[in-house]
């Protein structure tokens, strides 16, 4: 015998309430309309389904299988409705964020975990890459945002760019290097001490390169390189190294009190760090509050940062 689910649904409904009125209210259903489909269901059985005398109403124990069986699907459906709703509001969901690695790890992880305090069941899944590697990850599906750090970006790539803060670097070391002491501190004299290199690849690499010629130099003792960001910072913390650094990145870790940022002016990268999407990506609520959060997360930031860095005589 062949059963409709929906009159299973409201079956179990009814039992669920106990009692026909209250099942169809439960529904969003009429009372005659339930009532209907009981006595068409006991008339197809041959058997009945409740027992008439006893209040609130009480399934015989056919009428409590067959509930059962519709109260599975009554879950299945409410459930359904939550993951439609959740999608909607952007409350549940897959976010796939790829970004440059010392951004994601100093600033976008811990903004991650305040969106997931409010977001709980939206998952993210992160992962690395530069400009190069995340624009074809985004092409290719694998990822659904990009958060780097962008000069250009080509007419007609299919691509939009959200900027979220504009790129500025320092040359940063531990809190009690000796270049600290010094008055007035001469560019010149960032020549005397080991750097950390960047690694390959890394936007910061050229800034690197950028930030020698400015000293009349071509080269630099390269004394470490290629690391993550937590070891570049733990190798600074306990050597006179010195690398070169996103202002905010600094400010970051300005609470740990373990580096901190030269006072020294250094050029300035012509670009920004920002959100980048596909342009013609289909609706995706949990993406979009993702990336609102982070735009926010970074509004707020700025003139903390601005302040941070006015915190800083800087000098010619």
């Amino acid at each position: 015998m062949k059963f409709d689910e929906r009159h299973l649904v409201q079956l179990a409904a009814v039992v669920q309430a106990g009692g026909v009125t209250e099942g169809a209210a439960l529904l969003g259903l009429t009372q005659p309309a339930v009532s209907r489909t009981i006595a068409m269901l006991e008339k197809r059985l041959g058997e009945p389904l409740f027992f008439r005398s006893r209040r609130p109403l009480q399934p015989t124990p056919l009428g409590r299988a067959l509930a059962d069986h519709g109260q599975a699907m009554l879950t299945a459906s409410r459930k359904a409705s939550a993951i439609v709703e959740g999608f909607r509001q952007g409350s549940t969901g897959v976010v796939r964020v790829g970004g440059t690695p010392f951004f994601m790890d100093a600033l976008i992880s811990g903004m991650v975990a305040s969106f997931q305090n409010a977001s709980p069941d939206v998952r993210v899944e992160q992962s690395y890459g530069y400009l190069r590697e995340l624009r074809a990850a985004i092409n290719a599906d694998r990822i659904d945002l990009a958060i780097c750090p962008i000069d250009v970006l080509d007419e007609g790539s299919g691509m939009r760019f959200q900027e979220v803060l504009p790129g500025r670097n320092v040359v940063a070391c531990r809190s009690t290097h000796p270049l600290l002491l010094k008055r007035k501190l001469k560019a010149s004299e960032l020549l005397d001490y080991p750097w950390i290199a960047p690694p390959s690849g890394s936007p910061l690499l050229a800034d690197l390169r950028s930030l020698i010629l400015s000293l009349g130099a071509t080269e630099i003792k390269i004394r470490y390189s290629g690391g993550s960001l937590t070891s570049a910072i733990n190798y600074m913390k306990a050597s006179d190294a010195l690398t070169i650094l996103p202002h905010s990145v600094v400010f970051a870790y300005r609470n740990e009190k373990a580096i901190t940022a030269l006072p020294v002016k250094i050029p300035h990268p012509e670009r920004a760090l920002g959100l980048l999407r596909r342009v013609d990506q289909g609706r995706a609520p949990a993406i979009d509050a993702f990336a609102a959060h982070v735009r926010k997360s970074f509004d707020d930031l700025k003139h903390l940062i601005k302040r941070h860095e006015q915190a800083v005589v800087w000098s010619a």
